[in-house]
């Protein structure tokens, strides 16, 4: 007998996309916000990445948080809350972080700011560990990638549209040409913002929707607990140095990435000894997963987060350097490359077989492409010098093609092409070089889902707790982009080949990839004879 399929309460998933939305806006629009505070509270470019530490760090201690307090309760809180009054409480988290912006901005307090962007984070950190399992309980669990798969390509229309929209409230249209920016422009953004989270949390609240829980047995892990504690307690005492001694930023950043990578081997040592308490920590490929989550996140932020300060930089893509109002277009168009890439990545939901998917593998891309340049005419930018990127998206999708959607093959593809191309950036000059520092956006685009499907492979019953660890490396963010500022600040070195770190992190990636591949295999799984799930 068939069981009948669940029906998609498309109501509420069109109202979850919205949640998926203001993630990818709010991220994407910190590269606009970062030039602003940089100039108006005279900042280096080091300090001015701590917007970016401050919004990613969240995610770690969000997660962090919540795992332990339920380690030691031995219950998954979100579980026994259910997913929809978790998201609702990560709207309200944020509400509260995006109102607390105006004031902070109205006392001229750079961390104030910080302090506010680090609560809305952390709202979205409950949100997004809530939403994603809940866009699956929406609808049948047949089609529940589906629903992910609408939930990440919505997330990347809100990164390509966040910079161009915060630009335009910001600046004024793309014409206005050295725009003074009023504490009054940041009020109305951050008040339209937080009404928007609270409207869905509303929504939400009066919804007749599902609790959304599940019946998994929560696996504690008091060893891995602690061990994760020690990472948090090493990285608050690194953060402490630095405010209160004189020793060198750089040097307290790569002492930062030193201990996420010993407490991580040091964790799967002790737990291939002696399991016990350790939980997801004794695979090899949770460890090599959450290493690679840590330099993917980091560098897909930093080319971002550092791209405004090389855009005004004198002699780079104009004699003067480019003015703060015209960035919005370049950093959007970034954004809009993961866009390019993971609606490319959504065509296998289709089912599409032979000529007709390679077909749209080739269309797809261009007209996502397409839609990425309307958005930022719309917006009163002249986009006549982005045509050419056209050439980026066609090697791009040769690069996919050769990955036959094979994890480790992808991964390593996209690794290698993204080391190539901030090497062309950082060895060229002008709109070249621009071109190559967005297609590390088209690069980054399919490496989530690599990346975490080998992560958790082979993980059974630690399935969930592994990808929450993973989760938790998003950490990467938060260290990995102002390092690359403390290298820009250095003059001797300068913005501009401070991108010599993103080549580093992508053939370390690449690398990854390799030796997961390896661990995998010893295990009896040989995941690229498995298709790459969607983000």
């Amino acid at each position: 007998m068939n069981q009948a399929k669940q029906p998609t309460n498309t109501g509420a998933l069109a109202t979850l996309v919205i949640v998926f939305f203001f993630w990818g806006f709010i991220a994407a629009s910190n590269s606009i916000f970062i030039p602003f505070c940089k100039t108006h509270f005279n900042l280096n470019q080091f300090e001015s990445q701590l917007i970016g530490s401050a919004f990613y760090g969240a995610y770690f201690i969000g997660s962090l948080f919540l795992f332990i307090s339920s380690n030691i309760l031995g219950y998954d809180i979100l579980n026994k809350i259910g997913y929809k009054r978790g998201i609702i409480y990560g709207l309200l988290i944020s509400v509260v972080g995006a109102l607390l912006i105006i004031p902070s901005a109205n006392a001229n307090s750079f961390p104030a700011i910080l302090a506010s962007f680090f609560i809305v984070a952390l709202g979205f950190s409950l949100q997004q560990t809530a939403a994603q399992p809940f866009a699956i309980v929406l609808g049948d669990p047949s089609t529940g990638s589906h629903r992910l798969n609408l939930g990440g390509s919505i997330n990347s229309l809100g990164t390509t549209l966040g910079p161009l929209i915060v630009s335009f409230f910001l600046f004024g249209t793309a014409d206005s040409k050295n725009a003074v920016v009023t504490v009054t422009n940041i009020n109305v953004l951050y008040l339209i913002v937080a009404g928007v989270f609270a409207a869905v949390a509303i929504f939400f609240f009066f919804s007749k929707l599902p609790e959304g829980k599940n019946d998994e047995k929560f696996e504690k892990a008091n060893k891995a607990a602690a061990s994760l504690l020690v990472m948090t307690l090493l990285i608050g005492a690194i953060i402490v140095v630095g405010q209160f001694t004189d020793v060198p930023k750089l040097s307290l950043l790569l002492m930062t990435i030193v201990s996420v990578v010993v407490v991580l081997f040091y964790s799967n040592n002790s737990a291939i000894k002696n399991s016990e308490g350790w939980g997801a920590m004794k695979y090899q490929q949770l460890v090599y997963g959450m290493i690679g989550i840590f330099v993917y996140v980091g560098v897909e932020v930093t080319i971002d987060n550092n791209f405004g300060a090389l855009l005004k930089t004198p002699g780079y893509l104009t004699d003067l350097g480019l003015d703060e109002s015209k960035i919005s277009k370049y950093v959007s168009l970034y954004w809009g490359s993961l866009m390019i890439g993971r609606w490319t990545g959504a065509i296998s939901v289709f089912n599409l077989k032979g000529i007709t998917k390679k077909i749209m593998m080739i269309l797809v891309p261009f007209i996502a492409f397409a839609v990425v340049l309307g958005v930022s005419k719309v917006y009163g930018n002249d986009i006549t010098d982005l045509y050419g990127y056209a050439i980026w998206i066609a090697i791009a999708i040769a690069a996919f093609f050769f990955g036959q959607e094979k994890p480790v093959k992808t991964l390593v593809a996209v690794s290698t092409l993204a080391t190539i191309a901030m090497l062309v950036g950082v060895f060229t000059n002008g709109i070249i070089s621009v071109y190559a520092f967005m297609a590390g956006g088209l690069c980054c685009s399919v490496m989530w889902p690599c990346i975490f499907s080998l992560g958790v492979g082979g993980l059974g019953k630690y399935t969930s707790q592994g990808s929450a660890f993973l989760i938790m490396m998003i950490l990467g963010g938060a260290v990995i982009p102002p390092l690359q500022g403390a290298i820009g600040d250095n003059a001797s070195i300068g913005m501009h080949n401070s991108y010599l770190l993103a080549a580093v992190g992508f053939a370390l990636l690449a690398i990854l990839a390799l030796k997961l591949k390896s661990v995998l295999h010893a295990q009896g799984l040989d995941f690229d004879e498995q298709l790459s799930s969607g983000h």
